[in-house]
């Protein structure tokens, strides 16, 4: 896999844009034309910056130490009812800490599936809601997927992801304490849910969008935020999402991850940065074990 250091960032920022459909594909098919170099086209380059979810794989889907489940949950508010992974250590009785998994805006894919069989590992009970079960689930197929994600009706999918939340914390299996993880579109959905549940015990989001700043005042849990350096479209808004943190007296802690893309957490595509990648997961890990094992 290329690293994002060998693509112009004009390119990243282009591709960034078609990710989040402020073009199609066509469009980035065209402007990418220019970066197109040797044997390169631009349907190529388009092909070597989309996720690889095979060989990027960190925990098998049939791992022997893991117990998976695939839940319906009932969301009144929302699509009524709709669908989860569920997954949690195979051996053990013992209660375990929630934790919500938040995906990007493409449903629950195998990556993120990943990372809730990592969460699994490390002794939570780790729940991942696809916004998009009620439109059939994650379809396969990123670009299929990002086109259902703008058909949703996002005030129903964000309750959706409010009742995973409730469902998660009412589960036998957990100790009550639930925390939330959103990456991307889920990163500013693991902050609406901070805004919206008191009872939530930690909150960890990764380039996410911010609430408006007047909703600060309603979380009552602590944050952690990361953010890449090179992502113009979140960091636009952080810096009046953090003074309203303050004003607030909300207790968060923040960091930006230098030379990164957005995106960097995610060892699928080539604007992974391992190095971040890593400390801000091993930051994520100790700040869940300190505010939902206690």
């Amino acid at each position: 896999m290329q690293k994002a250091c060998e693509f112009d960032q004009e390119l990243l920022i282009l591709f960034d844009a078609y990710v989040h459909g402020s073009i199609d594909r066509r469009t980035f098919l065209a402007r990418a034309g220019k970066f197109a170099v040797g044997t390169m086209t631009a349907a190529s380059l388009l092909a070597a910056l989309s996720p690889d979810f095979a060989s990027a794989q960190v925990i098998k889907p049939d791992d022997q130490r893991l117990r998976f489940e695939s839940v319906v949950y009932p969301s009144p508010q929302g699509y009524e009812k709709t669908r989860g992974y569920l997954v949690q250590q195979a051996e053990g009785d013992a209660k375990r800490p929630g934790i919500l998994v938040v995906h990007e805006n493409r449903g629950l894919n195998p990556h993120i599936e990943d990372i809730t069989r990592r969460l699994a590992l490390d002794g939570f009970l780790a729940f991942a809601p696809d916004a998009l079960a009620p439109l059939g689930g994650y379809p396969g197929d990123e670009d299929k997927a990002r086109e259902l994600f703008a058909t949703l009706d996002q005030s129903k999918t964000r309750q959706d992801m409010l009742a995973a939340g409730r469902y998660l914390k009412g589960l036998p299996e957990c100790s009550g304490k639930i925390g939330v993880v959103g990456f991307c579109w889920g990163g500013g959905i693991s902050l609406m849910v901070a805004t919206q549940m008191p009872d939530l015990n930690a909150c960890a989001a990764f380039y996410g969008n911010q609430p408006a700043a007047d909703q600060a005042a309603k979380i009552k849990s602590p944050l952690l935020m990361h953010y890449a350096e090179n992502d113009p479209r979140i960091n636009a808004g952080r810096a009046a999402w953090e003074e309203a943190l303050k004003a607030a007296k909300v207790p968060y802690t923040s960091y930006s991850y230098p030379g990164t893309q957005h995106g960097f957490n995610n060892n699928t595509t080539p604007r992974y940065d391992e190095a971040a990648a890593q400390l801000a997961w091993q930051r994520t890990l100790a700040f869940f074990n300190e505010h939902l094992r206690s």
